[in-house]
């Protein structure tokens, strides 16, 4: 791990150093994703992920994020997650906040 820091030039921008570019394979012209939560920003080199969707990507980080959370719930099978979520849904419909979504009336298909 690399700590280091840099000043915000009047137009936003940074530089970064010299051991985070090396880290990160970095060159000029090459293009950067940036994941910002709270606080904190993330920086990524692009090119490590240029032939993943974004949207996979993401899923693959909300994964790492969640690694061990179920168990420290209390979640132990998909049964007790199934439980959970059918005691949730209960108690949305009995307090009047569920949503109803008419089934499709297509019969093209049929």
């Amino acid at each position: 791990m690399i700590i280091d820091n840099a000043k915000v030039m009047t137009k936003g921008q940074i530089t970064l150093p010299s051991d985070i570019r090396r880290m990160l394979r970095l060159a000029a012209g090459d293009r950067v994703t940036l994941v910002c939560e709270g606080n904190k920003v993330v920086l990524m080199n692009e090119n490590d992920y240029a032939s993943e969707n974004p949207a996979i990507r993401a899923m693959r980080e909300f994964q790492d994020a969640m690694q061990g959370e179920f168990a420290k719930a209390g979640l132990e099978s998909e049964d007790d997650i199934l439980a959970l979520t059918k005691e949730t849904r209960g108690e949305i419909y009995k307090e009047g906040k569920y949503y109803y979504l008419p089934q499709s009336t297509d019969t093209e298909n049929e």
